[in-house]
């Protein structure tokens, strides 16, 4: 689950509990409902920042709920690219504070935001898709290869497994900063959301800048190959 403070113009949207915060339906609502709710609040220019609490800011898809019924894994492609895009159409400026290990979709969703700030003593960014046998839905591709510059650093990521650290990733352009710890990155996150804030911008347009930014990215997120190749073998073999 998540809870949602406001300090100001400021909104802080950390997951709770010490576990790994896996994507699966529920952690999904509940973010996706801060989210809403920090929509319908704002009447001024303010900031998100997402955080975690725990050894891991998400640690991917709760891959061990969907196993059951490959209409589950369906379920938890749609919830993400819903949140996906109610953040690239908040009208705000957004930022991960990583407070821990990414993983796959919870890397994915930490690259969501426009900025990302990690801390160095602890975590790293791994998309585990090679590792474990899985096909990379093409909307991950896109949304990475707009917020990664280096091609360099994206095959590392996407087709080497690469675990970055924080350091490592602000030398190649994946993160914004790197903090000394969990603390440290929260407070710089907050440093960050207030001198945003202070530009007094127009959330209206920032958020409808941002659609277009990422144009290709929410065109993808209208189909994800992957489910619907789950969907299809489920259906042959029913028919077998």
């Amino acid at each position: 689950m998540c809870t949602l403070e406001k300090r100001g113009n400021i909104y802080i949207l950390t997951l709770t509990g010490d576990d790994d915060h896996r994507l699966n339906p529920t952690l999904l609502d509940s973010i996706s409902g801060a989210v809403h709710r920090v929509r319908s609040e704002t009447t001024t220019p303010s900031a998100l920042i997402t955080t975690a609490h725990g050894k891991y800011f998400s640690n991917g898809y709760d891959l061990a709920w969907s196993q059951s019924d490959p209409d589950r894994h369906i379920l938890m492609s749609t919830k993400l690219r819903l949140l996906v895009r109610d953040l690239i159409s908040l009208p705000m400026p957004t930022i991960a504070a990583v407070s821990g290990h990414a993983a796959a979709g919870g890397f994915i969703l930490a690259q969501a935001h426009d900025y990302v700030l990690m801390r160095k003593d602890r975590g790293f960014l791994y998309m585990s898709e090679m590792d474990i046998k899985l096909v990379v839905p093409d909307w991950f591709v896109k949304l990475l290869k707009n917020k990664i510059g280096s091609p360099a650093a994206i095959r590392d990521v996407l087709l080497r497994a690469d675990k970055v650290t924080a350091e490592v990733a602000v030398a190649k352009g994946i993160i914004h900063s790197a903090h000394d710890s969990a603390e440290e990155t929260v407070k710089a996150a907050v440093r960050l959301a207030e001198e945003l804030v202070m530009r007094k911008w127009d959330g209206h347009v920032y958020g409808c800048n941002r659609k277009v930014v990422f144009a290709d990215v929410l065109a993808a997120m209208n189909f994800d190959e992957t489910v619907e190749d789950v969907a299809g073998a489920n259906i042959l073999s029913s028919r077998i």
